[in-house]
């Protein structure tokens, strides 16, 4: 895995939390920061996609267009862009 090593600066009480975490689970501390912040980030990331997915159909033209094609592909008779 490609890494780089920064430099954090935390309050002690959190530092003692996550030593205290990491050592039950057998990982450094640097790799349960690592996955927490991985969980954190990708959660965020996902969250700014639901986000902006509601921004889009939150337009009344853009959701009734939408949902004119579903019903125009149900419609159809056929399953042919509809593999998703």
């Amino acid at each position: 895995m490609n890494t780089q090593k920064v430099a954090i600066t935390m309050p002690k009480d959190l530092v003692t939390i996550i030593d205290d975490i990491s050592k039950q689970q057998g990982i450094s501390r640097s790799k349960f920061i690592s996955k927490a912040l991985r969980e954190k980030v990708l959660n965020e990331k996902e969250k700014q996609l639901k986000d902006a997915y509601n921004r889009v159909f939150s337009d009344e033209l853009i959701r009734k267009e939408q949902l004119g094609t579903a019903a125009w592909f149900e419609g159809a008779g056929s399953k042919v862009g509809l593999e998703w």
